[in-house]
């Protein structure tokens, strides 16, 4: 069974990549997940605000003494919450280079704002990073800033981080634009190498005992997939850059139902913090009988087959979708 697929321009053995996750801190782990069957391994983000916080922690022990930078420092976490400093993580990475033979993807998770991070990436590909992967986690609470700014501010991100490497660069997304379509297609233009769809926002809880507000990870189940199922199958054929599912993917008829779509990779977190790692060796196990089972004989063979690629009009598509299953719907009545 041929299950090789591309993803950022990186030649792959399955379509199984594992996402950016606390699994990845481990060299151990990061060779378990080849030894199960992983075609790549997207590491644990490194946050823009820790390299601003190393940068001020500097300028700080240069200037001891006139606590230039003190209420900058207060409004950012202590660096024991976080689980790889800047220079540790070049170091992580050349460590899980030299450990696997998979591709390992360096992950930068940044606001929606250009900064010292883009610059970081040239440090990223020094370190042997075969991509890196934006994850721009933003929320925009200003009511001034328009949503043209704001898709502005994404175009301008990939070009700044494009300008500074010479290796793939994928930009992982939340699906909250007005037009979607018009987001990616900007994107891809800009030169982005690949989409990841799409990026889960945590949202806080409000402790009622001690009245704070509390970080609270729920982590995905298996309806999640439905929205990057969606924008995946609307968008295949239509972008150069590669296409990557991720969120809900917990089972193979997940990860089949994202190729059929159109994605090039699946990205698999979740289900390996319920199950384990040994998850990937799982998933690709039962991909294979269902291939044979179905008479498939490659990845890519069914890639895209579900897509809208040669719908002619999708919007009237997923309206016609949506009156469907408005109008078959039987509630049950007590």
């Amino acid at each position: 069974m041929n299950l090789r697929t591309t993803y950022l321009n990186l030649k792959l053995r399955t379509p199984l990549v594992v996402s950016a996750s606390a699994l990845s801190e481990e060299i151990n782990n990061i060779k378990r997940m080849e030894d199960v069957g992983a075609s790549a391994v997207v590491l644990y983000s490194l946050f823009e605000e820790q390299l601003r916080s190393e940068r001020i922690e500097m300028a700080r022990r240069l200037e001891q003494g006139t606590e230039s930078f003190a209420e900058s420092l207060t409004y950012f976490p202590e660096a024991e919450e976080f689980h790889l400093g800047p220079s540790e993580y070049l170091k992580h990475i050349s460590r899980a280079k030299n450990a696997v033979r998979i591709p390992i993807i360096a992950s930068l998770n940044a606001p929606g704002i250009p900064g010292t991070w883009t610059q970081y990436a040239r440090h990223i590909q020094t370190a042997g990073a075969d991509a890196i992967e934006l994850n721009i986690y933003s929320i925009p609470t200003d009511p001034q800033l328009t949503a043209a700014d704001i898709e502005k501010t994404y175009v301008d991100i990939v070009q700044a981080v494009k300008a500074e490497v010479s290796i793939p660069v994928g930009v992982k997304l939340s699906p909250f634009f007005t037009n979607f379509a018009n987001v990616a297609h900007r994107l891809d233009e800009a030169g982005a190498d690949g989409l990841v769809l799409f990026n889960r926002f945590y949202q806080p809880d409000i402790d009622l005992e001690t009245l704070e507000v509390k970080p609270n990870i729920l982590l995905s189940t298996p309806m999640a997939m439905r929205l990057p199922l969606r924008w995946i199958a609307i968008l295949y054929g239509k972008l150069a850059a590669s296409l990557a599912a991720t969120s809900g993917i917990h089972r193979a008829t997940d990860a089949l139902k994202m190729l059929m779509a159109g994605a090039d990779v699946t990205m698999l977190c979740s289900t390996l913090l319920r199950h384990g790692i040994r998850q990937i060796e799982v998933i690709e196990h039962e991909m294979i009988l269902w291939m044979k089972e179905h008479e498939y004989e490659s990845v890519r063979q069914l890639k895209g087959s579900m897509s809208q690629k040669n719908c002619a009009a999708p919007s009237e598509f997923e309206r016609a979708q949506y009156m469907r299953a408005i109008s078959n719907y039987t509630p049950l009545v007590l």
